[in-house]
């Protein structure tokens, strides 16, 4: 119909050729940064069998391992420029696997089972705060400090639980009667993860600047330190930073009670 005045009616917009087709989807993944997620992936499978067949201290090796490969995966990635959103839900997987069921199984095979009901509730406590931790991380990504991660990370946590299991195999302290302790212990770290507490992220170090004389003498003493017994120096180290968390936050609130 014309319109009494004589304008044209008005024709739809005609979408461009590039918006009527379809963009091609990507088929392929980057390998190398994921051949490091592999390996984590793999460690963690390895610390369940292992703990299951009770090689509890080669379960905790395994799970520091992961750690390892778990810090070198995001790297790579952003040095290669081969980090994608396949590469960040696979990370997400892997450390489900190595830092949240890993540990609970391998104390609840260690020690926890003899506590019954509790032992499994505080291990279930444990995966429950690693899955809940990685969620949060994976929603705040871009909307909070870089330099502080809220609520212990879990890679962290699987050490702090893996390095108290391999220092007391190694050592064969009998923690028959420490049983209760224990799995207070891997609760509390559960609950840790998904705490407000802040910790310090390191990702504002820059690892091709220059640093200070000092701190490079720190890092080479603290390696030597470490060598000297890696079960239990590895686990004090990690137990350091589990509780500088709740350390600095008891700091902050007494100097704002205060002023």
């Amino acid at each position: 119909m014309n319109d009494p005045q004589g304008n044209k009616p008005e024709q739809p917009e005609q979408p461009s050729q590039e918006e009527a087709s379809p963009k091609p989807r990507s088929r392929g993944i980057y390998l190398l940064p994921n051949l490091f997620t592999t390996g984590a992936l793999f460690c963690g499978f390895y610390a369940v069998v292992a703990g299951m067949n009770g090689v509890f201290d080669n379960a905790a090796i395994a799970i520091f391992v992961a750690m390892v490969l778990d810090g070198l995966d995001g790297r790579v990635a952003r040095l290669t420029n081969t980090s994608s959103a396949f590469g960040a839900e696979y990370d997400s997987l892997s450390d489900m696997v190595s830092f949240g069921v890993a540990p609970a199984l391998v104390t609840f095979s260690w020690v926890l089972s003899s506590a019954g009901k509790f032992g499994w509730f505080c291990a279930f406590i444990y995966v429950a705060g690693a899955a809940l931790r990685l969620a949060r991380f994976n929603t705040q990504i871009g909307s909070v400090d870089k330099r502080y991660f809220m609520g212990l990370p879990s890679p962290a946590a699987a050490a702090s639980v893996a390095g108290l299991v391999w220092a007391c195999v190694e050592f064969e302290i009998d923690v028959s009667h420490l049983v209760y302790p224990i799995a207070i212990y891997v609760a509390l770290v559960g609950v840790l993860m998904v705490s407000n507490v802040l910790y310090y992220s390191f990702k504002d170090v820059d690892p091709k600047g220059k640093i200070p004389f000092m701190i490079l003498l720190v890092i080479v003493l603290t390696i030597g330190v470490i060598s000297i017994s890696p079960p239990i120096f590895l686990w004090l180290l990690i137990l350091g930073y589990t509780l500088s968390g709740p350390v600095l936050w008891l700091l902050r609130k007494r100097k704002t009670l205060s002023s």
